[in-house]
């Protein structure tokens, strides 16, 4: 079976690759605006499920992946932020504070129609920031594409105090630990 990542994140496709099993990248189109009052859990997951069924269509015999990230920052669904100013704005308000960030991942079979979902939490504590570390940090690593602005692997790790989660790299948008388990569960071991 081919195996397709239906994700634009460049995150994800590193992330991937360390499996080292070949797979194809589909950027699907899905709407990404939150439902009123969803979770977001919820919003990981109901988005991961959709990324999955878009990336598999016109693929018959195909495993295909869907992930997607939300950060939640004390009931506030906080994506990626896009520029440096709202960038900012994100940090300044969970300085010293725990966000959650929920990671929701979906294999879905093509050809059985069989889809495995899972929502993956990690927290991230956060240090107490100044306004002028806050601004360095961005001028330096410019995470605008990551949710909640911050690029743990790389210079946003200075942000942070602590990790509560069994998995780093729900941390960085695709749990693997959690995914080989599914891939292998539909037949494709990685070892």
């Amino acid at each position: 079976m081919r195996l397709i990542l239906a994700s634009g994140s460049r995150y994800r496709r590193e992330l991937l690759s360390r499996l080292g099993v070949p797979f194809e990248v589909r950027v699907p189109d899905v709407d990404e605006t939150p439902l009123p009052d969803e979770a977001p859990s919820a919003l990981a997951l109901r988005l991961s499920i959709s990324k999955a069924r878009a990336g598999g269509e016109s693929c018959p015999d195909a495993l295909v992946i869907g992930s997607d990230q939300v950060a939640d920052y004390n009931g506030e669904i906080v994506g990626k932020s896009g520029a440096f100013d709202e960038a900012k704005r994100q940090l300044m308000k969970i300085s010293g504070r725990t966000a959650r960030l929920y990671t929701g991942l979906a294999v879905f079979n093509t050809r059985t129609g069989q889809m495995q979902t899972t929502v993956e939490c990690f927290g991230v504590a956060f240090r107490t920031l100044s306004e002028h570390y806050i601004e360095r940090y961005l001028e330096r690593e410019q995470p605008y594409d990551c949710a909640g602005s911050v690029k743990s692997e790389g210079l946003g790790i200075a942000l942070l105090e602590r990790f509560e989660g069994d998995d780093p790299t729900t941390l960085i948008g695709l749990p693997l630990i959690r995914l080989v388990r599914m891939l292998e569960n539909e037949g494709m071991p990685v070892v």
